[in-house]
């Protein structure tokens, strides 16, 4: 019987995902997969992209340890694709390879002062609050006024995270470094803007429900943003999530302010114009233009101009994709150019054979999580059906790709190093009646994983 040697280059919930469909779909041959991921530890941005203070969200992880425990996916971590490996070993090594690796880099916001200090994009502030070992252990929580563009559940996300008490984040996977810093944050104001109305944002429910949970923290909305036009009045009737959305916003427009030593600003129909400069290059203030509902849903400019005193910044506009060596990327839209996951030269759309994409960096980073089994459904049925076009590796062996990398001196870690690393950091928690403490640092993590001495044995700020 044939065999299908596959590799799959992230290992995210796309890439556990794709894996798990492709093993338990109906095939005329035996199949083979080994995971590559360039951090130590699996499961992408529901471990490194997802608030601490989001544990139902994070359940997803029993779900994806399920499928990596069955033992029948190999999993390669801290293992570069472009540095480690690259493409020309794939091919060697493997018949065909799903690229998985997501959108983590911030989407760009082209307005004027964006670049100044104090200015951050929300997925490096969300990669350090998560506890990414390739970010900055520490960041500069020196404001007490900020401004947060985006009406998504990251901006929701990043705007929690700044506003929450740090003790009340305790009871979480919160790393050290990230509660102290916390602990040093001065902030009393987190101002939240988008550009369109109440009923056309992006976040769901839940997340919003979250907002208003919080511990000494006073909701301020203003009533201007609530004189609905008709295809806003009509979105509220005809959409059960808006209309959740429009109760919990209406509920908070009733509630008393003014004890809570900390608040947070729900601004809409705010068009971003300048992150103004304070004369020495760091923000000033957030200037925007007062936008109106244009009668079909959108929005249009009013010419009236405000400005609101900030001394920080986060775009969460989205996020973007990163380039892979050797794999074509479309620049303008941050994915790798497919059809149905099956990429596609950019010049010529045609197809590269024995390569596809799952997920993010196949779609955009829209959708959430649970859209990407669907998703690699696509990509798998693809891959089942184009044996004929599959690479044919020189060397398949599964004993060949761990001895290259060997060779190299990778220090790959396993799902047996990711267990002891998944225990030591539950083990660390535990003396403080927490779920876990993450550890940092990746050569800390690389340590434990693979039964080494790291130096220290606890979390480094």
């Amino acid at each position: 019987m044939t065999k299908l040697r596959l590799a799959i280059v992230g290992a995210g919930p796309a890439g556990i995902y794709a894996a798990d469909i492709l093993l338990k779909a109906e095939r005329k041959f035996d199949v083979s997969i080994d995971l590559f991921e360039q951090l130590p530890a699996p499961y992408g941005l529901v471990r490194y992209g997802v608030a601490p203070d989001h544990p139902r969200i994070k359940g997803i992880i029993n779900a994806l340890r399920d499928v990596l425990d069955r033992g029948d996916i190999r999993i390669f971590g801290n293992v570069r694709f472009g540095v480690d490996i690259t493409l020309d070993d794939l091919k060697h090594h493997y018949n065909a390879v799903i690229f998985s690796t997501g959108a983590v880099e911030d989407a760009p916001l082209d307005i004027p002062g964006i670049d100044l200090d104090g200015s951050y994009g929300a997925a490096e502030f969300v990669s350090w609050f998560d506890g990414h070992p390739d970010v900055p252990r520490t960041w500069p929580l020196e404001a007490e006024s900020i401004a947060v563009i985006g009406n998504g559940n990251v901006a929701l996300d990043v705007a929690r995270m700044l506003a929450k008490h740090p003790e009340d984040l305790l009871p979480t996977e919160i790393p050290a470094n990230v509660h102290e810093g916390l602990q040093q944050s001065p902030v009393t104001d987190v101002h939240v803007f988008g550009r369109r109305g109440p009923a056309q944002v992006k976040f769901t429910p839940l997340e919003l429900r979250e907002l208003g949970e919080l511990n000494d923290v006073d909701m301020i909305l203003a009533d201007e943003d609530f004189d609905y036009d008709e295809a806003s009045k009509a979105a509220v009737a005809s959409n059960k999530q808006v209309m959740v959305i429009d109760r919990v916003l209406q509920h908070w427009r009733k509630r008393e302010t003014g004890q809570a030593s900390r608040r947070l600003h729900l601004h809409f129909y705010a068009k971003p114009l300048e992150v103004v400069d304070d004369g020495s290059g760091k923000v000033a203030a957030f200037r925007y233009e007062r936008t109106r509902p244009d009668g079909q849903g959108g929005v249009e400019g009013t010419g009236e101009i405000r400005e609101v005193p900030i001394q920080a910044l986060y775009r969460a506009v989205g996020y973007f994709g990163s380039p892979l060596p050797g794999v074509p990327f479309d620049s303008r839209h941050g994915v790798i150019p497919n059809h149905e996951g099956k990429v596609l030269h950019p010049e010529s759309n045609e197809r590269v054979p024995g390569v596809y994409a799952t997920g993010w960096i196949k779609r955009g980073p829209v959708g959430l999580i649970g859209h990407t089994k669907s998703d690699a459904m696509e990509t798998i049925s693809h891959v089942i059906n184009d044996q004929a076009d599959w690479w044919a590796p020189a060397e398949p062996e599964e004993e060949a790709v761990v001895a290259l990398l060997e060779s190299r001196g990778v220090a790959y870690t396993d799902l047996e190093g990711w267990h002891l690393l998944d225990q030591h950091e539950i083990a660390l928690g535990e003396p403080q009646g927490r779920a876990r403490i993450k550890v940092v640092p990746r050569e800390e993590m690389v340590a434990i994983s693979r039964a080494q001495p790291s130096g220290t044995g606890t979390p480094s700020a």
